[in-house]
């Protein structure tokens, strides 16, 4: 199809894709800021689809009010042309009147899931996640929608919440994407200084610990999360927020590392909070 620009309503939206009926539509939802991580779920989606969609919505509905909503990268202009130079037919960018003419009453909850790990520090957020993601799948009605793995939660969850509510579309999971130098790519990254960014680097360096004595042998959980917890406290300028390992479907944690596992943890540095996760397979 001929690309096209910014779509900013959703009847524009339904009209562009009425027009693509009896074709495979794939999405990716973002809330912009693009990055290599992003243009490799719109990559896929190109290789997989006939029409693929993204959306570009800072979603308020998941931010805490002491968050960072007003400040978060919003660059319309370079997304538009890094999502059409990745493969997007159209980009999907509202106004948050146009996603939320009147105030939402009506939320999607995940019981189990939203609460713990990233959920207990950020409450409500993956209530704000998964109703929006439900709108949007709604709206655009793909065949197929793209999220990666660095947000496993947010996966796990999306993945629940289409199972139960029966609707009709695939979820595709696409590895992490990161730097040379292993940091997880993430629209947060540019908040970072030079220095905060070479400290960052302690996150995927903890996760690797962690990962290194699960395959020596070692399955006692709280001792591989101890010595994984000291890597990250030994550098300065880092403060942890969590390290887990869990289940990672049920997410419930484990205290004996058996089967596969999820190795999760979040940190700040600077005003930057960074998530990253492994799962492994013993």
């Amino acid at each position: 199809m001929e690309r096209q620009g910014s779509v900013k309503t959703i009847r524009e939206l339904r009209l562009a894709l009425d027009r693509q009926a009896g074709k495979k539509i794939g999405f990716v939802p973002t809330m912009g800021a693009l990055h290599e991580g992003h243009l490799s779920l719109v990559g896929q989606a190109r290789q997989d689809c006939d029409v693929v969609v993204v959306s570009v919505f800072v979603n308020p509905l998941q931010f805490g009010p002491a968050e960072d909503l007003a400040e978060y990268p919003r660059l319309l202009d370079e997304d538009v042309t890094s999502a059409r130079g990745a493969g997007a037919d159209i980009i999907f960018a509202p106004a948050v009147e146009e996603m939320y003419p009147e105030p939402m009453v009506a939320k999607v909850r995940v019981e189990g899931l939203e609460d713990v790990l990233c959920g207990k520090y950020r409450p409500g957020h993956f209530a704000g996640v998964a109703t929006v993601v439900v709108k949007l799948l709604n709206i655009v009605r793909p065949e197929r929608a793209y999220f990666g793995a660095k947000d496993w939660q947010q996966l796990i969850i999306v993945r629940k919440v289409v199972k139960d509510f029966n609707l009709a579309v695939e979820i595709v999971a696409m590895p992490t994407v990161r730097d040379a130098d292993g940091l997880a790519k993430s629209s947060r990254n540019r908040y970072l200084s030079p220095k905060e960014r070479e400290a960052a680097l302690v996150l995927p360096a903890g996760i690797q610990a962690a990962a290194k004595m699960i395959a020596a042998g070692e399955r006692d959980a709280g001792r591989v999360i101890a010595a994984a917890k000291e890597v990250i406290a030994a550098q300065p300028g880092v403060k942890l927020e969590y390290f887990s390992i869990r289940g990672p479907l049920d997410l419930l944690p484990v205290d004996v590392i058996a089967g596969e596992v999820l190795v999760a943890a979040a940190v700040y540095v600077g005003r930057a909070r960074l998530i990253d996760n492994m799962v492994i397979k013993v």
